[in-house]
């Protein structure tokens, strides 16, 4: 059932008043008052709650569209409905940051010991058999388009993200999923200063065969001695 919004917007009247708006509307999903399925008022009920233009409504629907809290949809039963951001679009924009920023893939990669390393002993110790089995399905997958000269780096990414799930925990999970723009920018930068082959692959088997015997410290030896080698190929002025 949607929530009633009656009364949840209050009059906006500063400069930047379509900022305002949005964090008006994020402010209310923290507090579970709106929740992602919730269709907003109408536009023309949004500018007479809010006391702005129709201009300013739309600039902030916008912005909560860009973010992924909001999806619009068309039509007699169209509207604007409150959405939950998708891991793929934190990563996206992740990625877009870091592109922006002055962080490298070096510094990624720095990253991505401290977040895989602290996340593989709970992968280690709650992996289940379906898990260990996807994960040495994404190894036969990247063997295979290794043969046909396919591998690519979201082969990789994608097997670094799947250990990450194998801890059951959803803050882990997200903070993984949402990392894997920034990874593959990691792993482009390698692939481009040495291409990835045979190696990396036996690296992602063994490390699947660690998980599979629940040996945290050979899985961290080993996840150690991968990123030890993207490191090295993304070292500033190599």
């Amino acid at each position: 059932m949607a929530t009633s919004t009656e009364d949840l917007f209050l009059p906006v009247n500063v400069d930047r008043a379509s900022q305002v708006i949005v964090d008006q509307i994020k402010v209310l999903i923290r507090a579970g008052k709106l929740q992602p399925g919730d269709r907003l008022p109408s536009e023309r009920e949004l500018c007479q709650r809010f006391n702005v233009s129709r201009v300013t409504v739309r600039e902030a629907l916008r912005v909560l569209e860009t973010n992924g809290l909001l999806t619009i949809r068309v039509g007699s039963h169209g509207g604007a409905f409150l959405t939950t951001p998708s891991a793929e679009r934190l990563g996206v924009g992740l990625a877009d940051l870091l592109s922006l920023a002055p962080a490298t893939a070096h510094d990624v990669t720095e990253a991505r010991f401290i977040v895989e390393l602290g996340t593989l002993p709970l992968a280690v110790e709650r992996a289940t058999e379906g898990d260990i089995a996807a994960l040495f399905a994404m190894v036969e997958e990247a063997e295979a388009a290794l043969k046909a000269g396919k591998y690519n780096v979201e082969l990789s990414a994608a097997f670094h993200t799947r250990i990450a799930q194998c801890t059951h925990n959803p803050a882990v999970e997200m903070l993984m999923q949402s990392f894997n723009g920034p990874l593959r920018m990691s792993l482009e930068e390698s692939h481009t200063a040495a291409p990835m082959g045979e190696q990396g692959i036996a690296e992602h088997r063994k490390l699947a065969e660690a998980i599979q015997a629940r040996d945290v410290e050979g899985a961290r030896k080993l996840m150690t001695e991968h990123l030890n080698r993207t490191a090295a190929r993304v070292l500033p002025n190599s």
